[in-house]
């Protein structure tokens, strides 16, 4: 069978939920039998989104190969439950770096380079990359922007090329739009969807099924008209009202026979879809007997898709333990030794977030030590495993200037130091310690009995780590290093043995938790969360 092709691109507005689109057709051809992958091309200049501020792009998600990329991957992997690489986000920064590096090395000699055809033939090989070298059946490109932006202008026209180049039944064209309710007029509106289109057309791409986004239902007459304006069939009209989880598109799509008209465009003959295990996710993440709320602890509280990847792995492990996991955003610069248990004292939990920089420290270090000092249930996470280590220097071994080198480059006690293959690094593009790394787990710990077993691999994404220098100091106090990668001795775990759930890591765990296979961390951490609020309760009734 040869590859085929699905482009979805958007229009009216950014936000509209492409990747959740791009994932959930996936999703349905996955339950079909068909092998399928997704990619993101991205119109912004930046080569990888890494040196982004959260606030700009929200999280940076890292794929096993160490690529920094846009945080619809992990949609990508949590919706279909396999790996992303470096061939799945393209952004034009890496276009330009690619076919400017060619003219260096002659490959043009001769010729004036120019966006057609040079890079939107870059484009184009990037595009077809995957389905001649991965051994996929369809590969999803979604586009980035909005149509109509100049960035996303090079994309189109190689979209539209290829709609020429490629056998029709191998290539299709999906636009998601806005049919926006006005409250003052009491209606939706049509006209935002046309020209989204017109613009599209104008542009040479036809879309073959036209998605459209709305706060409320689209009558069937309203479908007929944006059929008829738009100058596609009407059941090619597709409307995705607003969920109440991302992971219920892929059955409001199905029910809608989304998935049919774009086997039926291939020609393909395919068994129907097979929504029953995702189905029953769905019914045990909405249907709980139990509840939790957690302080999740960071500087970019304001911005929710910062934290995208720790959100869901909470949805998936709170499906797992029959409970709903309230997470509750709480700025780390708001937070100080006076007021953390005014702060913090409600919760059930308190989980200290990955970041950069030394904005909002001080708070993070006294959230964990109120976590550690009250048997709360704390999760820390890269710059919360290290905020541990220092919290746990400079209160109970009693160096009360240890820190990390990021925050005070002077400190006497660095028990927290860049690490040594990072000291002779200049260029911050690309060049973290990133991607999967082994970690051999210590028998008997929390972490071997979360894991189930004594080796693992996570991804990583830091400049910084816990001084080896402090090491044996640290454990002696009672701070455990429970996991280290057998090849650097890196410490990658720490927790506090006697503790009802002290664990930090140096990883991003978050990175690989899906619907299917919720991280057994996060699993863990909620159950102890779960049997505290239940002891509490106990307690409190005797």
């Amino acid at each position: 069978m040869r590859t085929k092709y699905i482009f979805v691109t958007g229009g009216v507005a950014s936000s509209l939920g492409k990747g959740i689109l791009a994932a959930s057709i996936a999703k349905l051809l996955q339950t079909r039998g068909l092998r399928v992958t997704i990619q993101k091309f991205d119109p912004y200049i930046n080569v990888d989104p890494g040196t982004l501020n959260p606030y700009e792009h929200g999280e940076c998600y890292v794929t096993d190969d160490g690529a920094e990329t846009d945080l619809d991957l992990g949609h990508y992997e949590r919706f279909l439950n396999v790996s992303m690489s470096q061939a799945n986000n393209v952004t034009t920064g890496r276009i330009y770096k690619t076919v400017i590096e060619k003219e260096r090395e002659g490959a043009y000699l001769g010729k004036t380079v120019q966006i057609i055809p040079h890079i939107t033939d870059e484009i184009k090989r990037r595009m077809l990359l995957l389905g001649r070298t991965g051994n996929y059946d369809v590969v999803i490109t979604e586009i980035g922007g909005v149509v109509g932006d100049i960035e996303s202008l090079p994309y189109i026209e190689a979209v539209r090329q290829l709609q020429w180049e490629l056998p029709r039944e191998d290539c299709m064209s999906v636009h998601l739009t806005l049919i926006p309710y006005l409250k003052a007029a009491k209606e939706l509106k049509t006209k935002p969807t046309q020209h989204s289109v017109r613009q599209l057309q104008q542009n040479g791409v036809r879309p073959d099924v036209i998605v459209c986004r709305s706060e409320r239902a689209v009558p069937a007459e309203m479908r007929r008209k944006i059929a008829m304006f738009c100058n596609i069939s009407s059941e090619n009209v597709i409307v995705s009202v607003d969920a109440k989880s991302i992971y219920q598109v892929p059955v409001y799509m199905h029910k809608q026979g989304l998935d049919d008209i774009i086997v039926r465009h291939f020609g393909l003959d395919l068994p129907a879809a097979d929504l029953t295990s995702w189905n029953n996710y769905l019914q045990r993440m909405f249907h709980h007997s139990h509840e939790v709320d957690i302080a999740l602890v960071g500087k970019y509280v304001e911005l929710q898709d910062a934290y995208k990847s720790i959100l869901e792995s909470f949805i998936h492990a709170g499906a797992v333990n029959d409970c709903k996991v309230h997470v509750h955003t709480v700025h780390s610069e708001h937070i100080n030794a006076d007021n953390v248990a005014e702060q913090l004292g409600s919760f059930d939990g308190i989980l200290v977030a990955p970041g950069f920089g030394s904005r909002g420290l001080e708070g993070k270090i006294a959230a964990v030590r109120y976590a550690r000092e009250n048997g709360v249930p704390f999760f820390g996470i890269c710059l919360g495993m290290q905020m541990a280590v220092i919290e746990f220097a400079r209160n109970v071994l009693g160096l009360q200037d240890a820190d990390s080198t990021e925050a005070n480059p002077d400190t006497a006690n660095p028990v927290i130091d860049m690490m040594e293959d990072q000291k002779k690094t200049v260029i911050k593009g690309g060049t973290m310690r990133l991607g999967a790394y082994p970690c051999a787990l210590k028998p008997g710990s929390l972490a071997a009995t979360i894991y189930g077993r004594q080796e693992i691999s996570e991804r990583h994404r830091h400049r910084y780590e816990l001084n080896a220098a402090y090491e044996a100091e640290l454990e002696k106090a009672g701070l455990m290093v429970s996991g280290v990668n057998p090849a650097s001795g890196l410490a990658e775990i720490v927790e506090i043995p006697g503790h009802p759930f002290f664990i930090g890591v140096q990883f991003h765990p978050e990175l690989k938790s899906t619907p299917e296979n919720p991280h057994p961390i996060f699993v863990r951490f909620v159950a102890a969360m779960l049997g505290r609020k239940t002891r509490g309760l106990a307690g409190s009734n005797a």
